[in-house]
């Protein structure tokens, strides 16, 4: 039996989707916020369906937090936004798929059973030494909690969740900015640099390498 993990702030709704997903013969848990999701994502979840809408983070930056966290299970947003750049943004955060409010459980349960089907074996652990909070847009190094911006925070989360792999440039621009923005790249060097002392002062073995002419990784 798979487990879900359903990510809702509205409980009548949240409620729904408990028991419609228990009818169709999974397990499920909840949360109605992304510290609760990041608590409860683990080794017990098989997949997770979460709301972009948060009261205390957006959705996708909870889905980058679990991604650098090491969740490497199936993740649908839920969301009321219909345009191309949201949907977007949700498949770079590391999201699977997108399902647009009012849908049917019927299609929702369909797409959880197609992504079950697709997952593989879990991947390569994360930094472990390092936990992201996006609901306080922090870094975790050693127990020593580091203040982040928002874009420094989506950064180090595409870092952290290519497990040591090289991030492209352009890659690092999608995870940073909004889809559109102008970024130089003397800009994202800047928060680069940033990023690489904040973990340089709080002890951290790891930083942001640079590969010449392909990208940066963490390590």
């Amino acid at each position: 039996m798979h487990t879900i993990l359903v990510v809702e702030d509205d409980h009548a709704l949240r409620d729904v989707l408990l028991r419609g997903l228990r009818d169709e013969g999974f397990a499920t848990v909840a949360a109605q916020d992304g510290a609760g999701a990041l608590r409860l994502a683990g080794d017990t979840v098989d997949a997770v369906v979460l709301d972009v809408g948060l009261p205390d983070a957006d959705g996708r930056d909870v889905c980058q937090a679990m991604r650098a966290n090491g969740f490497v299970d199936p993740v649908i947003f839920l969301t009321a936004r219909h345009r191309l750049t949201d949907r977007l943004s949700g498949f770079s955060a590391g999201g699977d798929d997108y399902l647009t409010k009012p849908f049917h459980l019927a299609e929702l349960t369909a797409r959880l059973r197609a992504m079950l089907k697709r997952a593989g074996p879990a991947g390569p652990a994360p930094a472990g030494e390092l936990t992201l909070d996006p609901a306080r847009y922090t870094v975790t190094v050693r127990g020593r909690d580091i203040a982040l911006t928002p874009t420094e925070f989506r950064l180090l989360a595409a870092l952290m969740a290519s497990c040591g792999d090289i991030v492209s440039r352009r890659g690092l621009i999608r995870a940073g900015w909004p889809e559109g923005a102008h970024v130089s790249e003397n800009t994202l060097d800047q928060y680069l640099s940033r990023l690489r002392r904040k973990l340089r002062q709080a002890g951290s073995d790891l930083t942001v390498r640079t590969a010449r002419g392909v990208g940066h990784r963490l390590a």
